[in-house]
């Protein structure tokens, strides 16, 4: 399934959460940690298991929880109880492989076999993003702009240069591991141009898809992270011209030289439209 938008829905707010999935968002995150001011942390996971596990919720997208770090074990307790609808946890703040583990074995321990979404948002978090990609327990990993600017001291900018450095290191890291890359929230909600343009950026960089933080992003983001119908129609060019010579060697398609690289870009174009290559 592609991860081209993932949501966040306030934890203490079940009618929001009830509505995110018609969003059209392929991931939504309930969200313990920042949505939820520390009076209302109790309330949100109770509000969270109450729409997890209440049957008539049977989302067609994927359901994660967001725990915050220094309440994990409570959240777990609170939002997981009573074998909710969940199929993964996010964790903030990701330092190292350990942090991931660490939440891998607090979720055994709960009977809770689920898949891990690290945040990359500190400065040791994206300069320690490859072992937190390569935790046996990590799904995707995510990067925080916001947090790791103001982590470093950084001002952030339209351009986004003082953040660049990170933003490549933490898709490399996630390449390397094979697993998903999302990139960071566009926090302008009205500002669907921009928006547009981030998101393009972030995919032309290698991301999967984009963090959202309201549903009016949500169509943007995908629309950005899904292939246009020239490049499918191209990339299916390529794949049955491969196939047709059994594979392997340089060929082309439509004037142009495909070598590997270019057929590796035609099956992730494949992959990204929901087709099998």
């Amino acid at each position: 399934m592609p991860r081209r938008t993932v949501l966040f829905s306030p934890g203490d707010e079940p009618e929001l959460m009830r509505k995110a999935p018609g969003s059209g968002a392929d991931v939504i995150v309930f969200d313990l940690e920042d949505a939820v001011a520390p009076d209302r942390k109790e309330a949100g996971r109770e509000a969270v298991n109450g729409v997890l596990t209440d049957p008539d919720f049977d989302p067609d997208c994927e359901v994660c929880v967001r725990v915050s770090g220094d309440a994990a074990g409570d959240d777990l307790d609170g939002a997981l109880a009573g074998s909710p609808r969940v199929d993964a946890v996010m964790l903030p703040k990701a330092e190292s492989g350990d942090d991931v583990d660490d939440l891998a074995a607090a979720l055994a321990a709960r009977d809770a076999d689920l898949p891990v979404f690290a945040l990359c948002e500190t400065a040791a978090g994206v300069l320690h993003a490859e072992s937190i990609a390569s935790a046996d327990a990590t799904t995707a990993i995510a990067f925080g702009a916001e947090d790791l600017s103001a982590d470093i001291g950084a001002n952030r900018t339209e351009e986004g240069t003082e953040v660049l450095y990170a933003r490549e290191h933490v898709v490399l890291a996630a390449s390397a591991a094979g697993i998903d890359a999302v990139d960071t929230v566009f926090t302008a909600i009205d500002e669907t141009e921009r928006l547009a343009e981030e998101s393009a950026f972030a995919r032309d960089l290698g991301y999967d898809g984009k963090m959202a933080i309201h549903p009016a992003q949500v169509p943007v983001i995908n629309d950005a992270f899904t292939p246009s119908d020239e490049q499918v129609a191209w990339a299916r060019r390529v794949i049955a011209a491969r196939d047709e010579r059994g594979g392997g060697g340089v060929f082309r398609v439509d004037g142009e030289m495909i070598d590997a690289p270019l057929v590796a870009r035609a099956e992730n174009v494949i992959e990204r439209a929901g087709e099998r290559p």
